[in-house]
């Protein structure tokens, strides 16, 4: 097959989204698929999309030529209007599939989903209208509530409007503050009283106008994949200090990450029994991967959901199917063969 693995973009999770998509495409290539590397932004302008998927290709090359304009993104951001980059939708029109190896806004949030439906570009993963739900931390509460999924206490707080203190809705000390929509931990902080609260939410607001307030959960945190609604192994991360923010993610031996987690099997499968209906609450099809926290009593609570979740060879759904016996150039090959069931 002819598959576009698509990445970079403007968000703040540029960097891991190349990352991501450096492996799913090499990964592809090692499956026998004509996979190339293309930034959504950036694009290929002197790309000719008939002979684009032929011949050999070095994937560094191209992870390479994408970072080249990593200094300018701010700069391309502000002197033009248009998002996606020279031949993107050529190129994603001639694939037989888009691999979605985007994350954070303009990419997990469903704007290029459902730009790609209009133009008729087959994509990898859940649709523009489960996206945009999971991407917004306000909305997806909302969504899992309904269906009683188990979800930390909290509120949301737009930029213009009066700050709220965690103590005016009946939370106390210490609380999460992050941006509604933002992904990859970036801008989260733990606020322990109202000093360390307004700063917490003001880098909030410098990265979003809405921001979203939860009781902090003290316990162990896990992550469950959901692909084709089957529940992965359960995997427990656990940082050698602090909470599983951006450094603790990104940073080569700051985080104990062990799957199977330790875990009794009543709780397990209550975990992955909980993870596919909240996968389901919001209408995620595909594959998605679902965030939680337990307390030391054994109650635990999902936190989002992840609609493209990292995918280096080393993040967690590589590490959850690795357990299963799946190779990680297999599961990438899965997710796509999966993806296209929903345009047969």
């Amino acid at each position: 097959m002819k598959i576009v693995v698509l990445a970079g973009g403007t968000s703040t999770e540029r960097e891991i989204s190349v990352v991501s998509g450096t492996g799913v495409c090499k990964a592809l290539r090692q499956e026998g698929q004509q996979a190339i590397l293309v930034d959504v932004f950036c694009g290929l302008a002197d790309t000719d999309p008939d002979t684009a998927f032929d011949g050999d290709y070095d994937v560094d090359q191209a992870a390479a030529y994408i970072r080249s304009f990593d200094g300018s993104i701010k700069e391309m951001i502000e002197s033009r209007r248009e998002f996606f980059g020279p031949n993107v939708i050529a190129l994603c029109q001639a694939a037989d599939i888009v691999f979605m190896a985007l994350h954070g806004a303009n990419g997990e949030d469903g704007k290029v989903q459902a730009a790609f439906d209009l133009f008729g570009i087959k994509y990898t993963g859940t649709g523009y209208l489960s996206s945009a739900l999971a991407m917004d931390k306000t909305m997806s509460k909302y969504m899992m509530q309904a269906q009683d999924i188990p979800m930390p206490r909290g509120f949301s707080l737009r930029r213009d409007e009066k700050l709220v203190l965690p103590a005016d809705k009946d939370l106390s000390y210490p609380v999460i503050v992050k941006p509604c929509c933002g992904g990859s931990s970036v801008g989260i902080n733990i606020a322990n009283n109202d000093d360390e609260y307004i700063n917490a939410a003001k880098e909030a607001f410098s990265l979003e106008e809405e921001a979203v307030i939860e009781e902090y959960i003290s316990g162990r945190e896990f992550s469950v994949a959901v692909i084709d609604k089957e529940a992965y192994p359960v995997i427990e991360i656990a940082p050698l200090s602090g909470f599983y923010d951006y450094k603790n993610k990104y940073s080569a031996g700051s985080t104990v990450e062990t799957c199977p987690a330790e875990l009794s099997g009543e709780i397990t499968k209550a975990m992955q029994e909980t993870a596919v209906r909240a996968a389901e609450a919001m209408g995620i099809t595909g594959y998605c991967r679902l965030d939680f926290m337990m307390r030391e009593d054994g109650r635990f609570y999902v936190l989002e959901a992840n609609t493209l979740p990292g995918m280096t060879p080393t993040s967690l759904i590589p590490q959850e199917a690795k357990a299963l016996g799946i190779t990680y150039s297999r599961l990438c090959m899965k997710l796509v063969d999966i993806s296209m069931k929903k345009y047969q």
